[in-house]
């Protein structure tokens, strides 16, 4: 039911929780994994975006799944984080998004991350608090 599973990551505590749903899902279907870390424009130099700290936080994500046995790509893009997470699951045809709703944005519930994820996304998106 679920042959791609999109998985978009930042650099926040809730992260590998919701990786643990992920792997879940992934297992139980099946699934091939698509790890995704969007930087916004304005977070590239700033002190938002620490390169260092995101590629130890995919490498582990990745790691983890391939651990358990889930093939998984990493992809890595640059952008406004709702816009490109739709545009690479309909580029990939992701048959499901599993994110968090806590990180990607810290705004509120109205101009969340997750809550436009919803409105743009191509397919179904799993929400994990």
């Amino acid at each position: 039911m679920f042959d791609t599973v999109l998985f978009p990551v930042d650099n926040s505590r809730q992260t590998l929780d919701t990786a643990a749903v992920a792997l879940k899902l992934a297992q139980r279907h099946g699934s091939r994994l698509v790890i995704l870390s969007v930087v916004e424009a304005e977070e590239v130099g700033g002190a938002m975006h620490d390169p260092v700290a995101v590629a130890q936080l995919l490498e582990q994500v990745r790691s983890s799944f391939e651990q358990a046995g889930i093939s998984c790509d990493v992809l890595e893009r640059e952008g406004k984080p709702a816009f490109v997470i739709g545009d690479v699951a309909d580029e990939i045809n992701a048959d499901v998004i599993v994110m968090g709703t806590r990180g990607l944005a810290l705004e509120d519930d109205e101009h969340s991350t997750a809550a436009r994820v919803i409105q743009l996304a191509p397919c179904p998106v799993l929400v994990v608090p």
